[in-house]
C-alpha cells in the first residue's frame, strides 16, 4: 500500500482493526437474522451481540498457526461466546465474510473520493466564474491556434468531472453487494432471508447469484472509473504544468514561502505538485488491467484474485482520494498570471487570426482554395519577420481593393472570439451561484 499518500481517515478504513470491526458486525447481523427468523434462541443472539470481541494481535498470531485468516478470526472470537460459538459462523463459508466486509470498505472509501471529488468540482467552478472573461491563446498541437478565455478551459473541466462524478455513482452502486449464500452460492447452508435481513441491515444489496464470490466485473468497473477519473486529473495536471513553463508561465501552482525548487539551482519554482498527481494518476490507471484480469476464475471461484485485490483496492483509493485532494489544493490557491497571458497572445503578430481574415474572403465570394493560398502567403511572411500579419493583410492589394481599413480592423477584434462565452457558460451550468 502506498500508505505515504493516505490520510488518517483513509488508512483507517483499510486498516486490520476496521476489517475485523466489520467482520464482526456482519457476523452478529447474521446472528440476529437467524434469531429473528427462529433458528437460533434469541437470548443466544443477544449474548453474541454483547459478548462476542476480537484482538488484533491474538488474530494474527492464530494466522500465523492456521495460515487462515477467517479461521483465525473466528477462532478467536469464539474465546469470548462459550457455549454460544456453535451458532458464530454457521453456515458461513469465507468468502461470504470477506466479500461483503469489502464491499462495506469500498463504500467507505468511495465516500471518502466522491467528497473530494465535489470539492474540486466546486474549487474549479468557482475559479472558471473568476477567469470567464480573461483571455488567453488556445493552442492545439502545443501552438497557437485562436483566443479563448482561462474560464473556459476551467469550464470544460467542470464538464470532465461532473461526467465522472455520475460514472463513479453507478460503479459505487455496482460494489455495493453483499453475499451470504455459501461456499458455491446455491444457500445450501443460510436462506436467502438471512442473506437479504442481513444485507439490508448493511445498507448493501444482494449478489442476485452468486458463486463463492461475488462476481468481479463490479470491481473491474469501480477500479477502471477510477482510472478514467485518474487520467482526467492528470490532463489537468499537465496543462497546469505545461502553463507553468517559464516561456509561458501563464499559471502557477502554490509554492510555499519558505520552499526550495532544486538543490543546485536556488531560482527554481518547479510545479512538483502536479508532477507528483501526474506520477500517481498512472499509477491508479496501470491496476484497471489487474481488476480486468480478476473477473475470469475457475468454475465456482479460485484464489488468483484475493491477492491482487488486497494491493489495488486500497492503492486506488488511497491514491485518488489523495489526488483529489492535492488539485483541489493547486487549483484553490494557484496564480493566474492575466497579464502575461494577454501578452502571449500577441507573440504571433497576429497570426491568430488568420482563419477570421480566410473566412471573411471566402464570404466575398473568393474560392476557399484561393482565399487559404491568399491568407497562408501573407502568414508565412508574418511567419518569417516580415511585417505583423494586420500589417500584412492591409497591404495585399487582392484584399484592400474590395474591404475597407474598418472593415479590416474587425477582423482583428478580440471580442468576436469571445461572443459566445456566456453561452457556453450557460450550457455547462456555470451560469449560477448554485454551483
Amino acid at each position: 500500500m502506498i500508505e505515504r499518500y493516505s490520510t488518517p481517515e483513509m488508512s483507517a478504513i483499510w486498516s486490520d482493526d476496521n476489517k475485523y470491526k466489520q467482520w464482526l458486525e456482519i457476523e452478529i447481523a447474521v446472528c440476529r437474522a437467524k434469531a429473528e427468523l427462529g433458528l437460533i434462541p434469541s437470548d443466544a443472539a443477544q449474548r453474541i451481540s454483547q459478548k462476542a470481541r476480537y484482538d488484533c494481535k491474538a488474530i494474527q498470531a492464530e494466522e500465523e498457526k492456521s495460515r487462515h485468516d477467517v479461521i483465525a478470526f473466528v477462532t478467536v472470537v469464539n474465546r469470548s461466546l462459550e457455549h454460544d460459538s456453535c451458532y458464530f459462523h454457521e453456515g458461513m463459508t469465507s468468502s461470504d465474510l470477506l466479500d461483503t466486509a469489502l464491499a462495506m470498505q469500498l463504500v467507505e472509501a468511495s465516500n471518502l473520493i466522491n467528497r473530494e471529488l465535489w470539492a474540486l468540482i466546486d474549487v474549479i467552478a468557482y475559479k472558471a466564474k473568476q477567469y470567464k472573461s480573461a483571455i488567453m491563446i488556445g493552442r492545439t498541437h502545443g501552438v497557437h491556434a485562436e483566443p479563448i478565455t482561462f474560464g473556459l478551459k476551467l469550464a470544460v473541466w467542470f464538464q470532465d468531472l461532473k461526467r465522472i462524478s455520475l460514472q463513479f455513482e453507478q460503479s459505487m452502486n455496482l460494489i455495493r453487494v453483499g453475499k451470504l449464500s455459501g461456499a458455491v452460492g446455491n444457500f445450501a447452508h443460510l436462506s436467502p432471508e438471512i442473506e437479504s435481513i442481513v444485507c439490508d441491515e448493511l445498507n448493501l444489496n444482494p449478489e442476485l447469484a452468486a458463486t463463492q464470490v461475488v462476481q468481479r466485473d463490479r470491481h473491474a468497473v469501480f477500479v477502471s472509473t477510477l482510472a478514467v477519473m485518474a487520467g482526467i486529473c492528470e490532463k489537468f495536471a499537465i496543462e497546469l504544468r505545461h502553463l507553468q513553463r517559464s516561456e509561458v508561465l501563464e499559471v502557477e501552482e502554490p509554492f510555499g514561502r519558505d520552499q526550495k525548487g532544486s538543490s543546485a539551482m536556488p531560482h527554481k519554482k518547479n510545479p512538483i505538485l502536479s508532477e507528483n498527481v501526474t506520477g500517481l494518476c498512472r499509477l491508479v490507471r496501470s491496476y484497471a488491467s489487474s481488476a480486468l484480469e480478476n473477473i475470469p476464475l475457475w468454475h465456482e471461484r479460485d484464489i488468483s484474485h484475493s491477492s491482487v485485490e488486497r494491493i489495488i483496492l486500497p492503492d486506488t483509493t488511497t491514491a485518488m482520494h489523495f489526488i483529489l485532494k492535492r488539485l483541489t489544493f493547486i487549483i484553490k490557491h494557484m496564480t493566474v498570471n492575466t497579464e502575461r497571458m494577454r501578452k502571449n497572445l500577441d507573440l504571433l503578430n497576429g497570426l491568430i487570426f488568420s482563419q477570421r481574415v480566410l473566412l471573411a474572403l471566402t464570404q466575398k465570394g473568393l474560392s476557399r482554395e484561393k482565399a487559404y493560398t491568399i491568407v497562408q502567403r501573407l502568414a508565412m511572411l508574418t511567419w518569417n519577420g516580415q511585417g505583423t500579419f494586420q500589417e500584412n493583410v492591409e497591404s495585399e492589394s487582392q484584399i484592400n481593393t474590395h474591404f475597407s481599413k474598418d472593415e479590416i480592423n474587425g477582423w482583428f477584434d478580440l471580442s468576436y472570439y469571445l461572443k459566445h462565452v456566456e453561452y457556453i457558460f450557460h450550457r455547462a451550468g456555470l451560469d449560477s451561484d448554485e454551483e
